[in-house]
């Protein structure tokens, strides 16, 4: 795919032509609705703009979508978050009786960064990825997304790629918006398997018997590790990325495995080698429980979450179609139908979609002349609609486009379910 150099000096004169004829509006309001559950419910919804000069704004609240549009063309936000459901309005937070501004809804949210796998990841460092580590990201929302789904049966996840360096999840399920904060602690405790700061060597330790969804999420590190973590990462490869494997182990299998290292240099081997003395000292154990090749798999490949974001209510989250200032990309879902093929650097960047949006194209002069026909809102709806189908964004907004069908005709079934329960009494 083609791109455009993105040049951050230029992003003043992209936004206003960004908010004006692309962002999609019309399905972000839609998302934001969520069917006009109840009255309200999008007048409540925080939003908050960094502007040029990061300046900060927050407790922005919209009637409309209309208004919305207005306001994000006036103030042209170079980063836009998206908040909870509060009680009132929130931009009159201030006029509110002191204790009564409550969050009350929120989508149940994931967050998970690159910098967090720092201490295992070679090829990168700080805000900084790659084709190799992005597999990394393509691992966290297979699990997480099967674990969402199957442990806890929600329905409606919105994988959205962040911009830069991350991932988020947005569980939109009309039960996870309503989960209390102690919910929300519980459901991100139970996907925490990664435990312990800096000072921590062995962050994952594995009791007898696994637990089931440890044993899923196996499945899919196992499917991954070799390829990602011996070979791309190579953590069998130079003394210091042994050692770092090494000090996961017990003293025994250490020894043998530094004699055996000497002569065979091949990480794969060297990793079978590992694999085969676990086994060993598993079967002729009386303790049981003796996982540590698992649990090395784990500490390198399983994803790291950031809790607080997904604990608190009123806790602030990117989003979608938020462009990201530093590398100019927009923040796109994710099509978890091509997850393995998703690649974060063809990701359009608003230099490119502005470039694309000024090329003509054969087919205009016929819908501009049936735009002149209709009269002037349909009009400009039109003209946006048709804008950002002529960029690279095109493919993303229609992931948001499937995922709101999804979800509107789970809300058809609901209510059709509720009038048959409600005739039988």
């Amino acid at each position: 795919m083609p791109t455009s150099d993105y040049d951050a000096a230029c992003l003043p004169d992209l936004l206003p032509l960004y908010y004006r004829r692309i962002f999609p509006f019309p399905q972000y309001y839609r998302w934001l609705s969520y069917g006009g559950v109840s009255k309200n419910y999008f007048q409540n919804r925080e939003f908050s703009f960094t502007l040029k000069d990061d300046i900060y704004v927050r407790y922005q609240s919209f009637s409309t979508q209309n208004e919305l549009e207005k306001e994000m063309q006036k103030m042209v936000p170079y980063k836009i978050d998206i908040g909870a459901v509060y009680s009132h309005r929130p931009s009159q937070h201030n006029t509110v009786k002191s204790g009564t501004f409550q969050a009350l809804e929120k989508e149940l949210v994931f967050d998970i960064d690159m910098t967090d796998y720092d201490d295992v990841r070679s090829c990168c460092s700080a805000a900084d990825i790659c084709s190799k580590c992005w597999t990394l990201m393509t691992i966290a929302i297979h699990i997480l997304d099967r674990a969402l789904r199957e442990d806890f049966g929600f329905q409606h996840l919105l994988w959205v790629y962040s911009g830069r360096r991350g991932v988020h999840c947005w569980v939109c399920d009309d039960a996870a918006r309503k989960l209390s904060v102690a919910a929300r602690s519980a459901v991100a405790e139970y996907l925490s398997l990664v435990k312990g700061g800096e000072e921590t060597v062995r962050k994952v330790v594995l009791s007898d018997p696994i637990h089931p969804f440890i044993s899923q999420s196996l499945t899919v590190v196992e499917r991954y590790f070799p390829q990602y973590a011996i070979v791309g990462q190579d953590i069998l490869g130079s003394k210091e990325s042994v050692d770092k494997v090494l000090s996961l182990l017990p003293e025994d299998i250490r020894k043998e495995l530094i004699t055996f290292y000497q002569n065979e240099k091949n990480p794969m081997k060297r990793w079978d080698r590992l694999c085969a003395l676990v086994e060993h000292k598993k079967s002729s154990s009386k303790k049981g429980g003796q996982y540590f090749n698992k649990e090395i798999m784990l500490q390198y490949c399983y994803p790291r979450l950031d809790v607080n974001v997904s604990k608190g209510v009123n806790h602030l989250l990117k989003s979608p179609f938020s462009v990201h200032p530093k590398t100019g990309r927009i923040s796109v879902p994710i099509d978890l139908k091509e997850l393995d093929t998703f690649d974060p650097f063809e990701v359009p960047t608003i230099s490119l979609i502005c470039e694309e949006l000024e090329k003509p194209r054969a087919d205009e002069v016929e819908e501009d002349e049936m735009r002149d026909k209709e009269n002037e809102q349909d009009a400009g709806e039109h003209r946006r609609i048709r804008d950002y189908k002529r960029t690279s964004l095109a493919k993303y907004v229609k992931v948001l486009d499937r995922f709101l069908e999804a979800m509107a005709r789970s809300r058809k079934g609901e209510m059709l379910r509720k009038s048959d329960l409600q005739k039988e009494f």
